[in-house]
């Protein structure tokens, strides 16, 4: 299609931006994200689901950076100009980066810890800021910091105690092998955050969800001393005998709240888990009951949802088109990124316990391969420099990012993705049966091969990494070779 011709690319990269900055004034939120807690997943792990999306062009580099050491004297200088004082070691993390974003990577560190996040815009527009404030930086510090999800919402809530969050709202998840947690951050230097229950799910768009909240019980919330004060303060929240405080309703941005693509999203994300259907104009729950325990396949069949069946899907089983080329915000959408799953299993060490299940692009139109918290290193052409590199110019990205470079993963799975758009009706099914065969297979077999590498590494840890790494390497490299083949 575009494999020959980088100017034609050019264009159609042009053109696509077009097409999604028009859309983006009809449904300018996109994110998603499910938390399942390990009571309510099938095998006992907390289990983290997320879409990653953004107005494309995107290109995703897949990183793993080791340990880091630092002397005390060291700062970090945050985009803005704030400066964080440098901690003596940093762990090692896969960071998944989209050059120039502010607000896009995902990190998954050496201890399981996994971070993503969803915009989460709010009434704030004069938040408080320190030297510019913290907003990009606030994940990688997280990731970089924490041996915990917990541990990971006081680290990022004290970053925005000190200095201020810089943009209108967001909403971190944070989850790792034993619980889960949503850091809700608002412009300026207010936060709160919420556990998600070790029986329940939690499903979030892109409006806050967390609700009434109890900030003297430590176990389940975090926060601001003043975000109630501060709500009755800016007149969000008139306390009454009858009105219990509500961040959500005191904080949320009119607009985002009352999105019809945020409403759509958390219907339809709720109703395909829950046990109890909830109709559109529900006010929806912090969380709720599964009907069943929750299976990573379960997860991948919502994150490639686009209203099927329903009354919102606007392409009537596709014969109208791709559900992508709509004005309905769908859950797997045109900007969408990436999306994952993260199997988190605190009965195994995190090497192999803690796995990345990781769709690239449009999750509907890709397979989902494992990567192993314990790799040590990427797959060739997964991305564009090293991870020094990256680290240094994330804001400085090349002017020819965007052209064509068939030996980059992402642009292979991009392409892809497109083309499958151009007769999607007929293309999903049968692309959909291939890929699902070879998720099962990867599913059925995931028992008998981490038995071998556990037996293995009980004696050496290093051993059982390597063969880690030449596991991914490949089936990165089998999966880029099948996608190649059904390329036009």
């Amino acid at each position: 299609m575009f494999r020959k011709n980088s100017s034609i690319f050019k264009l159609y990269f042009i053109l696509l931006i077009f097409f999604v900055t028009s859309a983006y004034a009809i449904q300018p939120f996109c994110c998603f994200s499910i938390v399942v807690g390990k009571k309510a997943s099938v095998d006992g792990a907390v289990l983290f689901a997320h879409n990653e999306d953004d107005t494309p062009p995107q290109i995703v580099n897949w990183y793993k950076v080791p340990r880091l050491s630092s002397s005390p004297e060291e700062f970090i200088v945050l985009k803005n100009g704030a400066r964080v004082p440098q901690v003596s070691q940093t762990w090692s993390y896969l960071w998944l980066e989209m050059p120039g974003m502010d607000f896009s990577d995902s990190f998954f560190n050496e201890w399981g810890v996994v971070i993503a996040s969803d915009a989460c815009a709010s009434r704030e527009k004069e938040g408080e800021l320190k030297d510019g404030g913290i907003g990009y930086e606030l994940r990688c510090l997280m990731a970089a910091r924490a041996r915990t999800a917990k541990d990971a919402v006081k680290i990022g809530g004290k970053l925005v105690t000190e200095y201020g969050y810089n943009s209108s709202g967001r909403t971190y998840i944070l989850a790792d092998p034993s619980e889960a947690w949503v850091l809700a951050v608002v412009n300026g230097k207010h936060w709160v955050a919420q556990r998600v229950p070790d029986d329940e799910v939690m499903v979030i768009p892109n409006y806050y969800t967390i609700r009434e909240i109890n900030l003297t019980d430590t176990t389940n919330f975090l926060g601001s001393p003043d975000i109630v004060d501060y709500a009755i303060k800016k007149e969000w929240y008139i306390p009454s005998p009858d009105n219990a405080f509500n961040f959500c309703d005191a904080y949320n941005s009119p607009g985002s709240a009352k999105n019809d693509g945020n409403i759509h999203r958390m219907w339809r994300g709720v109703n395909l888990l829950a046990n109890e259907p909830y109709p559109v104009t529900a006010t929806f729950p912090f969380s709720f009951k599964p009907a069943k325990k929750i299976a990573i396949s379960d997860l991948f069949s919502v994150l490639r949802d686009h209203y099927e069946d329903t009354s919102y899907d606007l392409t009537a089983g596709y014969q109208a088109g791709s559900p992508h080329h709509t004005d309905e915000s769908t859950i797997c959408a045109e900007a969408t990124q990436y999306g994952f799953v993260a199997q988190l299993r605190d009965w195994m060490p995190v090497d192999i316990g803690a796995v990345l299940w990781l769709a690239p692009r449009r999750p509907c139109t890709q397979l989902a391969l494992p990567w192993y918290c314990g790799i040590t290193e990427i797959p060739a052409g997964f991305a564009r420099a090293d991870f020094q590199n990256a680290l240094k110019n994330h804001f400085n990205r090349p002017e020819e990012i965007y052209e064509e470079n068939p030996q980059l993963a992402y642009y292979q799975f991009s392409i892809f993705s497109e083309q499958m758009d151009d007769n999607y009706g007929k293309k999903i099914h049968q692309i959909r049966e291939k890929w699902a065969e070879y998720e099962m297979n990867l599913l059925e077999n995931q028992a008998d091969f981490e038995s071998r590498i556990l037996k293995i590494y009980k004696q050496n840890p290093e051993q059982a990494r390597m063969m880690l790494n030449e596991f991914i390497s490949f089936k990165a490299t089998q999966v880029r070779e099948m996608v190649k083949q059904r390329m036009e």
